[in-house]
């Protein structure tokens, strides 16, 4: 029962004279998950956003990390079971389903 308990992504995009940085921390504790969301562009002020997750709504739950070790791992045994879903976390920090 392999579990992430943490996770932080971060994006950065140079342009000329515009710079974006997001940057993502997903932290995992006894009630659920807590997803926190940052944003800046060039030299605003970040911006910030967090959502919560109970427990039952995160059960099963694969991050980026853990989602891309199983898709190498189904790779190399080159078998999907079927209806292979997962409760994951996409780009704007909202809880959806990831299938493959």
């Amino acid at each position: 029962q392999l579990e992430t308990l943490e996770q932080e992504e971060q994006e950065c995009l140079e342009l000329r004279a515009h710079t974006v940085e997001r940057r993502t921390y997903v932290v995992r504790h006894q009630d659920g998950v807590t997803v926190t969301k940052i944003l800046r562009e060039g030299k605003a002020k970040p911006q910030s956003w967090s959502f919560s997750y109970k427990q039952a709504e995160v059960q099963g739950l694969l991050l980026e990390g853990a989602r891309l070790l199983l898709q190498r791992v189904l790779a190399l045994r080159q078998a999907v079971p079927p209806s292979l879903a997962f409760p994951t976390i996409d780009a704007e920090g909202l809880l959806c389903t990831t299938s493959f």
